[in-house]
């Protein structure tokens, strides 16, 4: 019976994570080996000097990931607030910045993966953080604002389940 409730939920996360553009989706997996070290981003993703630019840009953002992993502000108090959410914040505007995600969704499958479950919770601010920074775009910000549900926003309660689906890179094959 586990099996095939990690089978329903792995094929939910697949189904959601085809519901993104063609975008964003790219962004995720290109997101995830670097954010997850798991291939070289510049060999694999860079088509352009302007792709490299942005990869190279990412990687120095994400050098807060491996802070954040330990970091578990407490959820009452507001102690570890500042030095957590502003690196959240920060890097989440650069993910932002780089029109590449349009939705919360997308934001969310990607930092889940990043950081883990835990970080939950925390994401409805940082995106809206983020989102409203004068660094995106107006027209950017009112789509991206807009994405977020009121549910999102406001659950009074976030799931521990672990992700399971972790997208990567496909190699087209040569017609």
């Amino acid at each position: 019976m586990t099996y095939a409730g990690t089978a329903t939920l792995t094929i939910s996360e697949l189904r959601e994570f085809a519901s993104f553009t063609a975008c964003e989706q790219r962004y995720i997996r290109r997101s995830l080996d670097i954010g997850l070290g798991r291939q070289d981003a510049f060999k694999l993703w860079g088509r352009d000097d302007a792709e490299m630019s942005s990869i190279r840009g990412q990687y120095i953002a994400y050098q807060d990931l491996k802070v954040l992993r330990t970091m578990r502000p407490d959820d009452i108090g507001f102690e570890d607030l500042e030095a957590f959410m502003g690196k959240l914040v920060r890097m989440a505007a650069f993910d932002l910045a780089q029109d590449r995600i349009v939705s919360f969704s997308a934001f969310r499958f990607l930092y889940e993966r990043l950081l883990g479950a835990w970080v939950r919770p925390w994401l409805p601010g940082a995106f809206c953080g983020a989102a409203a920074l004068p660094q995106i775009r107006p027209d950017r910000r009112k789509k991206l604002l807009h994405s977020i549900s009121e549910a999102a926003a406001t659950a009074p309660g976030w799931s521990e389940r672990e992700p399971s689906f972790y997208p990567e890179f496909i190699e087209k094959e040569a017609a």
